[in-house]
């Protein structure tokens, strides 16, 4: 009983962050409609620009984390101005395609910068682990899950409260009603764009202070997408439900079954749903009418 606990609790724990790694993917989705095939390459960047700053110039680790977070805004409000909007009249797969230029360039500049060789950045947060009984909880997957908690929760209130939230909300559901009722389009487009950066951002570097860090990071980001659709391309909760579902799926499958079938397990359960719900638990069914 107790190893069954163990395993739960880590795999909870663990699927907060890939809820944040699913919700830079639902954000894009939903705001413009696009799967964004860059999420990964952008959290891997982050990650690098934090070490960068950590090591290679001696910053405080949480300064660099606000370098990192700082850099990739600026990077994304730039491609979105160059490369983004231009394309933002053209079908959802051109810029689709778009994206996936976009994390091609990227992966391979990381590549020729930093080399492909396992980096070790320092842990942006404490390492002591926590002791539940005979459950030890470390302190990273248990540090990790609580900022990606306090992130996720910000966010449901910033979109369910706020101005700002309400207009991307208006923006994603229907553009031209919410244009015709003052809301600025680019803006908003814009934002989700940058917003989607930062969450994929801070997953990242979270990811590589706990578990080190090298190019492949970037394909942490492929794994979500059984969370994603499970959980329903254009909701932010099913995002977060499917997470922590998939995360516990993973844990106790690899800690009964061994880690190889955490590639499989996974995936069977998810096909078994969607079975059931085609268009995922969250996810808003499409009618159309001929």
């Amino acid at each position: 009983m107790s190893e069954f606990l163990e395993y739960s609790l880590l795999g909870l724990l663990s699927g907060g962050v890939m809820a944040l790694i699913a919700l830079s993917f639902v954000l894009i989705y939903k705001g413009t409609g696009v799967v964004n095939f860059a999420v990964g390459e952008v959290m891997m960047l982050g990650a690098y620009i934090y070490y960068a700053g950590a090591v290679t110039f001696g910053l405080a680790p949480w300064i660099a984390f606000v370098l990192s977070l700082v850099v990739i805004g600026l990077l994304v409000v730039g491609l979105e101005r160059a490369v983004l909007r231009p394309l933002s009249s053209q079908p959802a797969v051109a810029v689709l395609m778009a994206t996936i230029g976009m994390a091609s360039i990227v992966h391979g500049g990381v590549e020729a910068f930093w080399g492909g060789d396992t980096l070790s950045p320092p842990t942006l947060l404490p390492r002591t682990p926590l002791l539940l009984g005979e459950v030890l909880i470390p302190g990273t997957v248990l540090g990790n899950f609580a900022v990606a908690a306090i992130l996720i929760g910000g966010f449901l209130a910033f979109f369910r409260y706020s101005k700002t939230g309400i207009a991307l909300r208006a923006t994603a559901s229907d553009p031209v009603t919410a244009a015709t009722l003052g809301i600025n389009i680019n803006y908003s487009q814009r934002l989700t764009w940058v917003l989607s950066g930062l969450v994929g951002t801070v997953a990242g570097v979270l990811i590589a202070s706990s578990a080190g860090l090298s190019p492949l990071l970037a394909a942490a980001a492929l794994s979500v997408f059984a969370a994603i659709i499970l959980g329903g391309l254009d909701s932010i909760l099913g995002a977060i439900v499917a997470s922590l579902l998939i995360g516990w799926v993973e844990a106790v499958s690899a800690g009964y079954l061994g880690g190889k079938s955490r590639d499989i397990v996974p995936y069977v359960v998810v096909l078994a749903i969607l079975v059931v719900k085609p268009y995922g638990m969250f996810g808003t069914r499409t009618i159309e009418r001929l």
